[in-house]
C-alpha cells in the first residue's frame, strides 16, 4: 500500500477529511503534527512529529523517517505546512512544488513583488517594517488601502483604512495580533512587517484548482455573493457553479494560471482569491493548498470523489479519470463569530437543518470556550452547507438557515 505523508497542524479543521480520504485508498497514513503525540512510541509507524515552522529541519526529520518507513506521497493542509510539505518533496524526490514557489505563496509580500514583476493584475503594494512611525507611513499610501499581516491567513489582521486617521488605527490593531503568542509561531521574521495594498473594487471570487506539471485544471470556481468591502474581510458565503459567464470564467482561470506561473508552482491544489471589475480580474492572494476549513465538502467530482481523494490521487501519481464536478449547485457558509466572547448557548440547530436543500450544520466552536471575532480571530463558528438545482437556490437556504441560528456570547 503507498504510505502518505500528512501534515496536519494541530489548528487544522482538514484532518478529518484527509484521513477518510486515505482510508478509502487503503493507504497507510503518517500523521505529523508539531506536537508530539503521546503515542508516537507505540506507532512509529503512523505518527511524527516535525517542526512545521523549520522547512529544512522538517526535510531533514522526514528524511530519516523515510529510509525506515518509505514515503510516497506527502500533502500539506496550509500555508505553512505548504512550505513545509516543498521541502520534504523535494528532500525524498516526491512530486513536489518548489520550496521557493511555496515560499512565495505564503508570504503576501512575495506574492506581491512577483505578481507585479511578472505582469499579473494585482493590487499596487508597499511594505512598511512594524518599527516605522504609522502616521508617517499613513501619508505615503494611496485610499482606500488596505493593510495586512504578510503570514496570517483566514482574514486575521487584514484592515481596510479610508484615510490616515483610519490607517493608524488599523496599523497598531495589527501590531498588537503580531504581538501575540501564537502569531509570532506562526509568522517568524515575517510579523516585523506589514503590507499596504490598494483596495480594489468588485465582486470576489475563490478559484479551486489543481496543477499538474504546471499546468491548470480548474475543480471549481466560487462566486461570493456577500460584498468584502471591509474594514475587515470575512468571509461567509461560497457558492458554485458560478453565476459569471464562460468568458468572464475564462478570464479569472487565466490570471490565476498566470500567477502560478509567475510564482513557479507546478504542482498539487492552489486556491486563489480573484476580484472582478471592468478592469477585468485583480489576483488577490494565492495559496499553494486546497480551500480552507471545511469547506471543500460542497464538492464532488467524477464518481463521486471528494476533493481531498483527488489530491492524493494527483499527488500519488494515480489516473483521475474524470474531474467534472457534481452538476448540482452547492454552497457552504462559514458562520461568522459576531463578537469575541465565551460562547455559552446555541439555538435553532433543529430548524435551521429542516431548511430545504440544507444537507449538514455543523458547529465547530465549543461551548463554554472563548471565540474571537475578526480580525483579532481566524475562525468560524461553524459551517453551514447546502445542495440545490441552482445556485440561487443554494444561496438562499443558507441565509435562511443561518437565521434561524442564535448564538449567546458572553
Amino acid at each position: 500500500m503507498p504510505r502518505i505523508l500528512l501534515l496536519l497542524p494541530t489548528t487544522t479543521y482538514r484532518a478529518t477529511d484527509f484521513l477518510a480520504a486515505a482510508a478509502r485508498m487503503t493507504a497507510d497514513v503518517v500523521a505529523a503534527s508539531e506536537v508530539p503525540s503521546a503515542m508516537a512510541a507505540q506507532h512509529p509507524e503512523s505518527l511524527l512529529s516535525l517542526d512545521l515552522g523549520d522547512p529544512d529541519a522538517s526535510a531533514r526529520a522526514a528524511l530519516g523517517y523515510h529510509r525506515k518507513y518509505p514515503i510516497d506521497a506527502v500533502i500539506p493542509v496550509d500555508e505553512v505546512t505548504a512550505v513545509a510539505a516543498a521541502a520534504i518533496g523535494s528532500a525524498l524526490g516526491l512530486r513536489h512544488n518548489s520550496t521557493e514557489s511555496a515560499r512565495a505563496a505564503r508570504y503576501k509580500n512575495v506574492l506581491a513583488d512577483l505578481l507585479a514583476r511578472h505582469g499579473v493584475p494585482a493590487p499596487g503594494h508597499i511594505v512598511f517594517p512594524l518599527t516605522k512611525d504609522p502616521a508617517e507611513a499613513a501619508g505615503m499610501v494611496r485610499y482606500p488601502a488596505v493593510l495586512k499581516p504578510l503570514a496570517l491567513s483566514g482574514s486575521q489582521g487584514v484592515i481596510r483604512a479610508d484615510d490616515p486617521h483610519a490607517f493608524v488605527a488599523a496599523w497598531n490593531r495589527i501590531a498588537a495580533i503580531l504581538s501575540a503568542k501564537d502569531a509570532k509561531a506562526r509568522s517568524g521574521e515575517a510579523g516585523r512587517q506589514i503590507l499596504i495594498q490598494d483596495f480594489v473594487p468588485g465582486w470576489e471570487f475563490a478559484l479551486e484548482g489543481l496543477l499538474s506539471n504546471g499546468n491548470l485544471q480548474v475543480l471549481a470556481l466560487f462566486d461570493k455573493p456577500d460584498p468584502l468591502d471591509g474594514p475587515c474581510f470575512e468571509e461567509t458565503i461560497y457558492v458554485t457553479p458560478s453565476r459569471l459567464t464562460d468568458g468572464e470564467q475564462r478570464s479569472i482561470s487565466a490570471c490565476v494560471s498566470k500567477g502560478a506561473r509567475a510564482l513557479g508552482l507546478e504542482e498539487g491544489p492552489v486556491h486563489a482569491e480573484v476580484r472582478l471589475n471592468a478592469g477585468g480580474p485583480w489576483l488577490i492572494e494565492l495559496a499553494a493548498r486546497s480551500i480552507g476549513g471545511l469547506c471543500s465538502r460542497t464538492l464532488r467530482f467524477g464518481t463521486g470523489l471528494s476533493l481531498e481523494d483527488v489530491i492524493l490521487r494527483h499527488a500519488l501519481g494515480m489516473p483521475v479519470e474524470d474531474l467534472r464536478r457534481d452538476q448540482s449547485a452547492a454552497g457552504v457558509m462559514m458562520i461568522p463569530i459576531p463578537r469575541s466572547g465565551v460562547l455559552k448557548a446555541i439555538e435553532g440547530l433543529d430548524e435551521a437543518r429542516k431548511v430545504t436543500n440544507i444537507v449538514e450544520v455543523t458547529i465547530t466552536a465549543r461551548l463554554s470556550r472563548r471565540v474571537v471575532a475578526l480580525p483579532e480571530g481566524s475562525s468560524y463558528l461553524g459551517f453551514i452547507f447546502s445542495r440545490a438545482e441552482f445556485p440561487a437556490e443554494a444561496e438562499k437556504a443558507l441565509r435562511e438557515a443561518h437565521r434561524h441560528l442564535k448564538f449567546t456570547i458572553e
